[in-house]
């Protein structure tokens, strides 16, 4: 059986801004709530403020984790092409142009022994991700993945 990779945490992101933005949301719906039939200029001014300043922050706080996991994923997608070619001496483009990301992102997880020939495998027999998973023998552990 495989062995999965832990959860990670980055602590800026899942210990201060999304606490922080869940605490905006919270403060936002409270004061909504309080000022609900008031329609003093001043109140539609500030729920409007807060509303497009907590969307702001939300889509920061996203915005950075989608960098990172699209930065990620490139460069696993360059380990997995240098490694093919450091072990069978052949580009991995030919087998790249019938894989999705998702079926190379596992094969990052098999053993150099077992790598080229499941990687024919997965063009060849157009296994998914999990079928792949399972036909790995030498699973290496990703510590590093985000």
């Amino acid at each position: 059986m495989a062995a999965q990779n832990p959860a990670r945490y980055y602590p800026l992101h899942h210990f201060v801004l999304l606490p922080l933005t869940l605490l905006m949301v919270g403060y936002t719906v409270r004061r909504y709530v309080g000022v609900a039939g008031d329609d003093s200029e001043i109140s539609r001014l500030w729920f409007s403020l807060a509303a497009v300043t907590l969307l702001f922050f939300i889509t920061l706080v996203m915005l950075r984790q989608h960098y990172a996991l699209t930065l990620q994923d490139r460069l696993a997608r360059l380990e997995v092409r240098q490694r093919y070619f450091e072990l069978s001496g052949q580009r991995f483009a030919a087998l790249e142009k019938n894989l999705t990301l998702k079926q190379i992102l596992t094969l990052r997880l098999a053993g150099d022994q077992e790598l080229p020939a499941l990687a024919q495998a997965a063009a060849a027999e157009k296994l998914d991700a999990k079928a792949i998973l399972a036909r790995i023998n030498d699973y290496q552990f990703d510590g590093m993945r985000v």
